[in-house]
């Protein structure tokens, strides 16, 4: 007799990570508050998060950019909970083309406008009463890092208090570079061709999560991309790589970049690099042994838990030295 279970049988997905508890309670037990709502911008309409610290003044603002294929939301949101219980004011932005922001899923054909879309948003609630005087910080995780980047040389100067960038892309890794040939061959089509999801899948998750556990929930995210890249994905992500690596003298501002040594995602030279070639007075650079590309979502907890304390220790050294804007 066959044991396998009807579709009516089949227990439906939980609708967060952490399972079914309500939304609220969840987000109170975490000692946070959880706000959603929608930013139009000129270049789309954005789904926001803003994580705010129940019990603890606001000593800062941190605006919070996810990676290729994620969403703001689901694990990513760790991150921004975890930041807001050290007393930071956290607002996150699902980039165009991703989770339940307007555009074609997965597609950066500019990344300029999309840059500028979530740097609007972060500006408006950087620049409102309640924040203005207070430091404010940009973050960026692996291709969020790119993001994050383009966006800071879009900004005015003197906008942000640092930035602080988890294993951020701007060195492909070899094996990860799209093909010259497919880019070549699919720009003959005039750009018809630049929303097709047709360049080879190199299967990133499987790359950047270390603790199987983990691996699972991330994969399990009903908003995560699954499809293959698509052709203007890829080509906008290799130029912008290459205009970041030739301004990164341009970076004056304080900044923290963190990276593992094994990540197979983003090259660690993205954040040596960076180091090296920046001009800010104030920049600090961890290296983690070991550690692969999703450094608080996909690692064991001892892994994720000292990168978190290096981060909070960097961003309260900051807020102390950097108090005012």
């Amino acid at each position: 007799m066959s044991s396998q279970k009807t579709p009516e049988e089949t227990p439906s997905p939980p609708p967060n990570f952490w399972g079914d508890m309500p939304e609220e309670e969840y987000y109170t037990s975490q000692g946070v508050r959880n706000t959603k709502s929608y930013f139009e911008t000129i270049h789309g309409k954005l789904f926001t998060h803003a994580f705010l610290p129940l019990d603890l003044p606001i000593k800062g603002t941190v605006y919070m950019t996810h990676g290729y294929g994620s969403d703001a939301g689901w694990l990513f949101q760790k991150i921004c909970i975890n930041y807001a219980t050290w007393g930071y004011a956290v607002f996150a932005a699902d980039l165009l083309g991703h989770g339940r922001s307007d555009g074609i899923r997965c597609y950066l054909g500019e990344m300029e406008k999309v840059a500028a879309a979530s740097l609007s948003y972060f500006v408006s609630v950087r620049n409102s009463e309640p924040y203005r005087q207070l430091p404010a910080f940009l973050f960026g995780e692996s291709m969020g890092g790119l993001a994050t980047m383009v966006m800071y040389f879009q900004s005015e100067p003197e906008t942000w208090t640092g930035l602080i960038f988890s294993a951020p892309l701007f060195v492909i890794p070899e094996n990860m570079k799209p093909s010259k040939i497919h880019l070549f061959m699919y720009g003959l089509l005039f750009g018809m061709a630049d929303t097709w999801a047709a360049m080879p899948d190199n299967k990133m998750v499987g790359k950047a999560i270390k603790d199987p556990e983990k691996l699972k929930i991330i994969a399990s995210n009903p908003r995560r991309y699954t499809g293959p890249p698509r052709v203007g994905t890829m080509r906008e992500i290799s130029r912008m790589c290459d205009y970041i690596q030739n301004n990164f003298s341009k970076v004056t501002a304080p900044f923290l970049t963190v990276h593992g040594t094994s990540d197979g995602v983003t090259c660690p030279s993205s954040s040596r690099l960076l180091y090296e070639k920046a001009s800010s007075e104030d920049k600090s650079l961890k290296i983690y042994e070991g550690m692969y590309h999703s450094l608080i979502q996909g690692e064991p907890d001892e892994n994720s838990q000292r990168v978190l304390d290096d981060m909070r220790e960097w961003i309260d050294e900051r807020v102390k030295r950097y108090p005012k804007m």
